[in-house]
């Protein structure tokens, strides 16, 4: 960091001298004009770029080695979520089957890319999305619902014997994670062009605090669909009740904790984030209590069950997990450390 002086010119003008290295790298010239951005940080970036036009950034994928559709599926999602604003996929000789599937089922499951042109030895995919409208709030907020639901339709699908409702939570796991891929993508972009940090009204820092959080509502997610996929080996076993109520009020204490972690989250409540943090150990007790009641069944019912409970748990620690990073962040912020108590 090199540290300079400010002076005063004019009686009423603060002045700062630019680095001489940076000045010939940019190729500024005398008169260039120059732009200041202050940050939701109060930090203040100085850039060459006075349109404040998006960075165009474009990525070229030569699929002539290429022949497993799942490696080129990864690629172009790593393209995506690294913030390229077009793809293009090229080759030689005429693109083979596969790659026009994969690249459909790439626009499908993300969000914003579409195909703007189209050839035998040429595919462009170009983001169509102003990511400035996709505020990160929203987009954590219908994460939450969509997950939430996940996991109680995942219980209910086990206790009503309903196949249908379970291989629906598992389906619906795609739709939680293109909205992980998007703020994964716009945290990306903003790192990158630091302009799209004031157009969203969010600091670089604040950026990879959603990012964390989306990442572990993902997981969250993922062990709804576990708890889904466990339960239709024993979907037509007549299960003790007990084991059914257990699971029910374990489910319960899971999700309360998914709510207080979300709601301490926008409230910037570190109180609160402890307390619910501090009730995640009456959860680990219920499910251990199931696990010693499943081993009365037979051995499929008992495994099934066992995994079912494993990830009800696991979903109320990842919860406890928004939590933690909610006191960090307002921490590390020096937000909320003195707020009084609530009335209640």
């Amino acid at each position: 960091m090199e540290i300079r002086r400010v002076q005063m010119t004019g009686g009423s003008s603060f002045v700062v001298t630019l680095p001489k290295d940076w000045i010939q790298e940019m190729r500024i010239k005398k008169n260039d004009p120059i732009g200041l951005i202050v940050q939701p940080d109060g930090t203040l970036l100085v850039t060459k770029n006075t349109t404040e036009e998006p960075l165009q950034r474009v990525k070229e994928i030569d699929i002539g080695h290429i022949t497993d559709p799942s490696f080129l599926f990864r690629m172009l999602i790593g393209t995506y979520i690294t913030g390229f604003n077009s793809i293009r996929i090229t080759s030689k000789q005429r693109f083979p089957p596969f790659v026009r599937t994969v690249v459909r089922d790439f626009t499908q499951m993300t969000i914003g890319q579409e195909v703007v042109e189209e050839t035998d030895t040429l595919i462009t995919i170009k983001d169509l999305l102003n990511p400035a409208e996709m505020p990160f709030d929203n987009t954590i907020k219908r994460m939450f619902v969509i997950i939430r639901n996940m996991h109680e339709d995942a219980l209910t699908a086990l206790e009503t014997h309903n196949h249908t409702l379970a291989t629906d939570v598992i389906n619906r796991d795609m739709d939680s994670d293109r909205l992980n891929w998007l703020i994964a993508r716009q945290t990306n972009m903003i790192m990158q062009n630091p302009s799209l940090s004031r157009k969203m009204e969010v600091s670089v820092g604040m950026a990879m605090y959603y990012y964390i959080i989306s990442r572990i509502i993902e997981r969250i997610g993922d062990h709804a669909v576990r708890i889904a996929e466990n339960s239709q080996p024993i979907m037509d076993v007549n299960l003790d009740p007990k084991i059914v109520t257990a699971l029910k009020k374990a489910s319960v204490l899971s999700m309360n904790v998914f709510d207080k972690s979300i709601i301490s989250f926008f409230n910037a409540d570190i109180r609160e984030a402890h307390k619910t943090i501090e009730s995640v150990s009456a959860l680990e007790n219920i499910c251990g209590d199931i696990n010693n009641l499943a081993l009365k069944q037979e051995t499929v019912t008992a495994i099934s069950i066992g995994y079912i409970a494993e990830s009800i748990r696991r979903a109320g620690e990842y919860s406890a997990d928004i939590s933690e990073n909610v006191i960090n962040y307002i921490v590390e912020e020096d937000r909320s450390l003195h707020r009084r108590p609530s009335s209640k």
